[in-house]
């Protein structure tokens, strides 16, 4: 056991969650500490995001606090302009993260009123002790990989991989894959897979909106004039017009409407990059979901039966939180999302905060650091 190291807030994350909130502390003068569990900040971007992802939606609901994106940068950012947009905001706002430091243990002191946390140096080995008055849980919605469980996946005799290890479909070419998920990332990477000339096939279990990006800008802007239901109706319409009856091509709509879905159970829509472009041409399949595996071959749920050389798993991510944050029962719930509902998700008790959990995305989590900073500042005031 080392020194213990105080601040008045522990920050856990060094996601771009993680960075705004460390950002406002620093504009409002809040000395913090903030640790992160990998060799770098926004890993997530950094080491195991696809090369050709983008932000979905346009720049100006993707910055982080108190610094927009350059006017040179297009209205739709790249993974690397996003990459150097943060990297200039770390230099701008002296953020210096404490990295390779994972959280063991973090607990609220009674009788001292603050939070000691036990972090792990990666490096060394040794357990160093932090102590705060304020905890900001900013590991956000994509903490760790998950792969679902499958009869027989073990015995795969080909590649198995999660959407964290893709980068391109260059060696993918002429090999039969199947991506598991189809959310976002799982439509992309198909839609990546089959521009390389992969034999490739999708899994598609449950109910989608497909919709441009011209259709969520248009719904955004008329969200602040119109109600839900309203625009809900409209981009449904559009998306009926742009795209067809999907139905035959084993995609099937929602019933409720896309901005509905995603702000009562944060579910996003499909935003098309020219996916289902292949799919109506055949350069992709869509298939329900998988029963078992056995060898090469999965079989899926109409009892219909294929080979693949690799099955990429598109599943999301689980979060971890509740294995190291103790005495919690207020904030955060088994998965390690809020419990308390929008727009109060950020405020937990005895100084414990959330920042990027409310699955508004990047809008989301700026909003959700200036909150905090602001909270913690009016109890810091003398």
């Amino acid at each position: 056991m080392g020194e213990q190291r105080e601040a008045a807030v522990i920050v856990v994350g060094g996601g771009p969650s993680g960075l705004a909130t460390a950002a406002y502390l620093q504009h409002l003068s809040i000395p913090y500490i903030l640790l992160e569990r990998e060799d770098c900040f926004a890993s997530l971007w950094q080491k195991y995001s696809y090369d050709r992802v983008h932000l979905h939606l346009a720049k100006q609901f993707c910055e982080l606090p108190l610094m927009p994106f350059p006017a040179t940068y297009p209205t739709y950012v790249s993974r690397e302009e996003f990459i150097r947009y943060l990297n200039d905001y770390v230099s701008h706002f002296s953020i210096r993260p404490a990295y390779r430091r994972s959280v063991e243990a973090a607990a609220y002191d009674e009788t001292a009123g603050k939070w000691t946390i036990a972090a792990r140096n990666l490096d060394s080995g040794e357990v160093e002790d932090y102590r705060s008055r304020f905890v900001v849980v900013a590991t956000g919605e994509t903490c760790d990989p998950s792969i679902p469980e499958i009869e027989g996946l073990g015995s795969f005799s080909g590649e198995v991989l999660h959407s964290t290890e893709f980068k391109n479909g260059k060696k993918f070419e002429g090999k039969s894959v199947l991506v598991v998920g189809s959310g976002n990332s799982g439509m992309e990477i198909a839609l990546d897979l089959s521009n390389s000339g992969a034999k490739t096939s999708i899994v598609v279990r449950s109910q989608v909106h497909v919709v441009s990006r011209g259709m969520v800008y248009a719904g955004l802007v008329l969200l602040k004039y119109l109600p839900f239901k309203w625009v809900d109706s409209f981009v449904t319409m559009m998306s009926k017009i742009v795209y067809g009856d999907l139905s035959k091509y084993g995609v099937h709509r929602p019933k409720e409407g896309p901005f509905a879905l995603k702000v009562k159970y944060g579910k996003y829509p499909i935003i098309d990059l020219g996916t289902f472009h292949n799919i109506k041409s055949g350069k992709i399949q869509v298939l329900p979901g998988i029963r078992s595996v056995e060898g090469n071959n999965v079989l899926f749920e109409n009892e219909k039966e294929y080979p693949f050389d690799v099955i990429l798993f598109a599943t999301g991510f689980k979060r971890s939180t509740k294995e190291w944050l103790k005495g919690d029962d207020y904030l955060l719930s088994e998965d390690g999302l809020p419990k308390p509902s929008y727009p109060n998700h950020w405020k937990g008790q005895n100084g414990l905060y959330c920042a990027g959990l409310a699955r508004r995305g990047l809008y989301g989590a700026a909003a959700d650091a200036q909150n905090i900073a602001n909270h913690i500042n009016k109890q810091l005031l003398p």
